[in-house]
């Protein structure tokens, strides 16, 4: 009964093929963000900030980028960490290297040059699909971090390659507080998400998803197959790149390799196939399962040890964590191989049916 399209009709095909083409989406929306931007800034703690909120709207970027190439494009690709990578260092590079230029702009460019070295790397794509395309970009991860790590120009010289990322200054303004770092990369997600929805689907979003499906048909109808390919991997790449500029200065406040491991780049994997591929909003939900799921559980076990005197060592804790986690991924993928996205989905479908859903 809440969610019934009964009424909502549309007079134009504009209106019919909206972002948000249903009036209860719009109003949620308008009410996550309202909260976002008006509540959370003025009741969140510091540690809610730097530990749980920041961290979720950058991977949910960086989960976006992939499932760009990934859900939308069929194009498998296990070097995100990589692509957020080229974007930190790039970043790093704009600010020091051209006087006075705004951050903004750095974090602009930096993304510009991920998606050069994403449109790179994905030209044996045009060749090559499945789980050779996954060993090409494994190779470009593991080649990628080494060029930055190994080449002083990027580095600054540095001797022990860590790098303390500069300031983020705008218009004056010093971004140095936990909710200020917030607010910009909440604003900078929002925009890149609404732009994300936006060319799904449209034209360009189709022509991916018809070569996810079957690329020699997708030829035969007149889509080119290089341009689409090549197009995922530069978006790709460019959302990953902008989200690694905003890890490296909204959450580490270092520019370091060795933060851009393969191990990040598979938990931006898990994040993707855990909330559903091919879907925007499955970024969100599975940014937040891979952030929030281990803190409910270091949470529960140390709820638990207080109050029974468990005494609990901190490794069993942390192997603990990792088991409980493990196989909460297995059983999801057991129960809804689709992912978190699709349960929602099956959810509205129930509302629309109330009060006889099926």
């Amino acid at each position: 009964m809440l969610y019934r399209e009964a009424g909502q009709f549309k007079t134009s095909y504009e209106k019919d093929a909206a972002i948000f083409p249903i009036r209860q989406d719009r109003i949620a929306v308008a009410l996550i963000a309202a909260v976002a931007f008006l509540v959370i800034p003025f009741v969140a703690s510091p540690y809610v900030f730097t530990g749980i909120l920041i961290p979720f709207l950058i991977f949910s970027l960086a989960a976006i980028g992939l499932n760009i190439l990934t859900g939308y494009a069929g194009q498998l690709s296990l070097g995100t960490a990589a692509f957020m990578a080229v974007g930190a260092f790039a970043t790093y590079n704009f600010v020091l290297r051209v006087p006075g230029i705004p951050i903004l702009v750095a974090f602009a460019a930096s993304g510009v040059v991920a998606a050069l070295v994403g449109i790179l790397f994905g030209l044996p794509s045009l060749r090559i699909r499945g789980f050779y395309l996954a060993v090409a970009t494994l190779a470009a991860q593991f080649f990628i971090v080494w060029f930055l790590s190994k080449v002083g120009w990027i580095t600054g010289n540095s001797s022990s390659g860590v790098i303390t990322a500069q300031q983020i200054v705008i218009l004056g303004y010093e971004f140095n507080a936990p909710a200020a770092k917030y607010l910009l990369v909440l604003s900078i997600v929002a925009l890149m998400a609404l732009a994300a929805k936006n060319m799904t689907r449209g034209n360009v979003g189709r022509s991916w998803m018809a070569v996810r499906d079957m690329d020699v048909a997708a030829e035969v109808i007149g889509i080119r197959l290089m341009r689409a390919k090549l197009l995922a991997f530069a978006v790709s790449s460019f959302y990953c790149g902008v989200a690694g500029a905003l890890f490296a200065y909204a959450y580490l406040g270092t520019v370091e390799p060795e933060a851009f491991n393969l191990d990040l780049s598979f938990r931006v994997l898990f994040m993707v196939i855990l909330g559903g591929v091919g879907t925007v909003l499955g970024s969100f939900l599975g940014s937040a399962f891979v952030i929030l799921v281990p803190v409910l559980l270091s949470v529960s076990v140390r709820f638990l040890d207080q109050n029974l005197g468990l005494h609990i060592a901190e490794s069993t804790i942390s192997n603990l964590e990792l088991i409980v986690f493990g196989a909460l991924i297995i059983f999801f993928l057991i129960v809804e191989p689709h992912g978190l996205a699709r349960l929602w989905q099956i959810g509205k479908e129930k509302l629309r049916l109330w009060p006889f859903p099926h």
